[in-house]
């Protein structure tokens, strides 16, 4: 599907910077960071270490020594061979603080720390008026439901799926880009979470595919979300589809890229009719475009 949205905003790029083993070994910087330099690339991976972003850390533990897990604090995090040593791929949540940061990874029942720099980087802010004032301020009886919608969320977004299942990402549908990841957002002038994905706006019916092969890990109605879609495509990679008009899949089914997964919709809580779309990984969301093929 050759989608025709390609000017997704995008956060500054920087070259990876150093990584420091604090304990047990030490490495010297293999990076530094400057202007101009190469943007590191693994698997579907861009390094981009700013809250929203990803952070690529190369342990220089070799691939020959055996596996290896990782941690950012308590959630475990993608691990993926490149140039036959251990890199750990994290998911850095929009709420992370810029500074130094750790994960411990470990190999062979020995624990390796790491240290790695978060940057900063500022997002612009959005205000919508929603006309449905429960949308913004729910009732008790809405709050109930979003408590038992919240824990089933974190569940599906536990899931991991132990090898990568998709290399490339392609936009999932046609449309226009109506608010870009990371935005400040503020409904009826009160604060509320970053925007944690991207909108497509199109009309209700407007096919939704698979930008990647994946397994469908759960579908559903939900109070803000409206219909919505979660895929996992391996080691903690998730995507996910909200205010769907149709379903086109059920939880427990395979998917290739490019398979018709829903239909855009106005479902939840919304203005129009539009697709939100999310990348998460180790259960943050991050920002697509450090995934999508270019």
């Amino acid at each position: 599907m050759n989608a025709s949205i390609k000017a997704i905003t995008k956060t500054p790029r920087y070259a990876c910077v150093p990584n420091r083993v604090v304990v047990f070994v030490f490495f010297t910087a293999l990076f530094t960071a400057s202007a101009g330099a190469a943007t590191l690339q693994v698997g579907p991976f861009e390094h981009n270490p700013v809250p929203g972003g990803i952070a690529i850390i190369n342990s220089g533990l070799s691939t020959a020594n055996g596996k290896t897990d990782a941690r950012f604090g308590k959630k475990p995090i993608a691990v993926m061979d490149h140039n036959a040593t251990w890199h750990a791929i994290v998911g850095v949540a929009l709420s992370t603080k810029p500074g130094t940061h750790k994960i411990v990874m470990k190999q062979s029942g020995i624990d390796y720390q790491f240290e790695f720099d978060v940057l900063a980087y500022e997002y612009e802010e959005q205000r919508i008026v929603i006309k449905d004032k429960r949308k913004v301020n729910p009732a008790p009886l809405d709050m109930q439901r979003i408590k038992k919608e919240n824990t089933r969320i974190a569940a599906v977004k536990a899931y991991r799926f132990d090898a990568l299942l998709a290399h490339a990402f392609s936009m999932p549908a046609e449309g226009t880009l109506s608010s870009p990841f990371g935005l400040r957002r503020f409904f009826n002038d009160q604060p509320r979470r970053p925007h944690g994905g991207i909108d497509i706006a199109a009309p209700t019916g407007t096919p939704v595919y698979a930008p990647a092969a994946g397994l469908i890990v759960d579908t559903g109605n939900y109070f803000f979300n409206g219909n919505s879609i979660f895929i996992e495509h391996g080691l903690g990679l998730q995507t996910f589809y909200a205010h769907l008009s149709e379903f086109h899949v059920k939880a427990g089914d395979k998917v290739a890229a490019g398979d018709l997964i829903g239909e855009i919709g106005a479902t939840g809580r919304v203005t129009g009719p539009h697709l939100h779309w999310s990348v998460g990984l180790n259960g943050t969301w991050i920002n697509p475009s450090l995934v999508l093929q270019d």
